[in-house]
């Protein structure tokens, strides 16, 4: 089979590797469609030879890319029971693993395994941006017969992750909620906050990813290169401010400003990037009585949860995608995508 990879320096390159075979307690899954993520782009424009992760060394191999995997089970492994995985299912998966053991890994957050450095799938270890992928069987989560094989992948990486943020603050019919960047995750947290009842703000300086937000569920957009997004708001809230604020954008200036923007006792969650967090004084939270709260992805309860609640309002995950793709065009794909002026990308199989 075929892959991509990211030697670095915004290149593509492709590797091309036998078909794999699943091991005790794996599964393969046959890729229908596997989305780009902007973090994605952190690793198409580093450095060649530069670390993946954090905590371990540069890879001596090429990795493929792509953490948003989304198909069909192709081959089960000795040990995997019926009720974890059968030929034919549709499946997402969670794109981490770790001990299995350890508390975290339990309630179904390994990525923040305490015993081990988790794998994170396209990142440290094979991920979808190829036909076949192996993984653990307890990695996969169901995908809904009412759900396409794109809204999977959307839901693996994107879509989950505004999940399981807007999770940390449930909003409601009675909140504005300020979305800081209309990036796919901003995209994705516009439709879920809308669904959810909340009067949503769009913020981004694209104004293309500002239609597509107000096509999207969006109440009112707001370019804060052509305004003050903190006067916007509090112009639309009749001077109280938001509910709460979501930073999808990674930018700096975007944190100080949704922590400016938000009502006291209001909520900001920080869903990007790894920039620094600044604030000209720190009374500004705690005069305010606010809330300042981390939010990293989502367990793989979270993505089932997402899934099903996308099918039980109805929400069009298929719209925010803008561009399909075939993988021989992935120059071509990363190159627009890098742009960061549209919507999201996905590679499509079969």
């Amino acid at each position: 089979m075929r892959g991509v990879v990211f030697p670095g320096n915004s290149v593509i390159g492709f590797v091309d590797l036998p078909d794999p075979t699943p091991g005790p307690g794996e599964v393969v899954v046959e890729i229908k469609a596997s989305g780009m993520c902007g973090s994605d782009l952190n690793l198409y424009r580093a450095a060649p030879g530069s670390k993946r992760h954090p905590k371990l060394p540069p890879p001596t191999e090429p990795i493929i890319a792509g953490h948003e995997p989304c198909g069909v089970v192709a081959a089960v492994g000795s040990g995997v029971t019926a009720n974890e995985a059968r030929v034919g299912d549709r499946v997402m998966v969670h794109h981490y693993w770790g001990c299995s053991v350890c508390e975290h890994c339990r309630a179904g957050w390994a990525q923040m395994c305490s015993r081990e450095v988790p794998a994170v799938y396209g990142i440290s270890a094979h991920g979808a941006h190829a036909p076949y992928m192996t993984v653990p069987a307890r990695t996969l989560v169901p995908l809904p017969e009412e759900l396409s094989f794109e809204a999977g992948s959307a839901i693996s990486c994107g879509m989950g992750t505004s999940y399981g943020a807007l999770m940390r603050v449930r909003p409601s019919g009675r909140d504005t909620v300020a979305i800081y960047g209309q990036g796919p995750v901003g995209l994705a947290a516009t439709q879920l906050a809308a669904a959810m009842g909340a009067r949503v703000i769009a913020l981004d300086i694209s104004e293309e990813r500002l239609r597509r937000a107000g096509e999207l569920g969006a109440d009112v957009i707001v370019n804060p290169a052509v305004e003050s997004s903190v006067e916007a708001i509090l112009q639309h809230t009749k001077g109280r401010g938001a509910d709460y604020a979501l930073e999808t954008s990674g930018a700096v200036s975007a944190r100080a400003e949704a922590i400016a923007a938000v009502r006291p006792w209001g909520a900001v969650v920080l869903v990007a990037g790894v920039t620094a967090l600044q604030v000209e004084n720190v009374s500004t939270i705690t005069s305010r009585q606010l809330t300042i709260m981390g939010s990293w992805t989502f367990s793989n309860v979270g993505q089932a949860e997402c899934a099903q609640f996308v099918v039980d309002h109805g929400i069009p995950v298929d719209e925010l995608f803008s561009h399909r793709w075939r993988l021989d065009q992935a120059e071509e794909a990363y190159q627009l995508f890098a742009r960061q002026t549209d919507g999201k990308g996905v590679f499509l199989f079969g």
